[in-house]
């Protein structure tokens, strides 16, 4: 006499479970199939879990230049594992700055970095990395602005009417703490004497200096010069001839 019994099974492949049963015939056997679902074994998507800084934050610069770090975040997934081959995008949200790139993807460690050049006008200056599906991460950085105009060089010389002085006058332009401020344009103007400067302007070097040439007044006595820069208090300089 043929008999048929079901027996219904389980397994679990990956992340899904799959159940099937299975009906055997005495008569003949065979082991039929009845339910399927693992054709083929599907892996869920990775999940971004936790995005981090790794270093960058609160650096400080010169407005208008390149921080001295780059800015570098990780990225992991759910379960605390680096995510690795993921968009992560950077965009500038405070000082009006840049960044470059602004988006790339992950490495094998999660990581992403990127180069973020200040704004050229603000001391306070923001940035956010964000990744889809987490809250953004926000990072800091304090632009270093011109404070303050000095005479380095020069002041107070003495050579004959129409002649140059023996120095070259020196300003230097500088930050807070004395940082020296490159690139920064510095103005010369004769007020008294009738002499020459020259250059009448320029910008200021890696050490925050300008140079110039001042050829005193064909007459005998005071001659005077000032140096400008911006709205920082412009400073003045004397000569004299005899």
């Amino acid at each position: 006499m043929a008999f048929t019994q079901r027996m219904d099974m389980r397994a679990t492949f990956g992340r899904r479970a799959v159940s099937w049963g299975l009906r055997a015939g005495a008569a003949t056997g065979l082991l039929v199939i009845l339910t399927a679902g693992c054709g083929k074994v599907v892996e869920a998507d990775p999940v971004p879990g936790s995005l981090s800084l790794v270093q960058g934050d609160q650096q400080s610069a010169q407005a208008g230049l390149e921080l001295p770090n780059a800015i570098v975040v990780r990225l992991m997934d759910a379960d605390g594992r680096p995510l690795a081959k993921f968009p992560v995008g950077f965009n500038v949200i405070r000082g009006g700055g840049a960044v470059a790139p602004a988006s790339a993807v992950t490495d094998e460690n999660g990581e992403v970095k990127t180069k973020w050049t200040l704004g050229p006008a603000d001391m306070l200056q923001s940035l956010r990395a964000s990744v889809v599906g987490l809250d953004p991460l926000e990072v800091t950085a304090i632009g270093l602005l011109p404070a303050d105009l000095i005479i380095a060089q020069g002041n107070n010389q003495f050579a004959k009417p129409g002649s140059a002085l023996p120095n070259q006058v020196v300003i230097r332009v500088v930050g807070e703490n004395n940082i020296p401020m490159k690139g920064i344009a510095v103005a010369f103007q004769v007020t008294v004497g009738g002499g020459l400067i020259s250059p009448a302007s320029a910008l200021t070097n890696a050490l925050g200096e300008v140079q110039a040439r001042w050829t005193l007044g064909p007459q005998p006595g005071t001659n005077t010069i000032v140096a400008s820069s911006g709205r920082l208090q412009a400073v003045v300089l004397n000569a004299f001839s005899q």
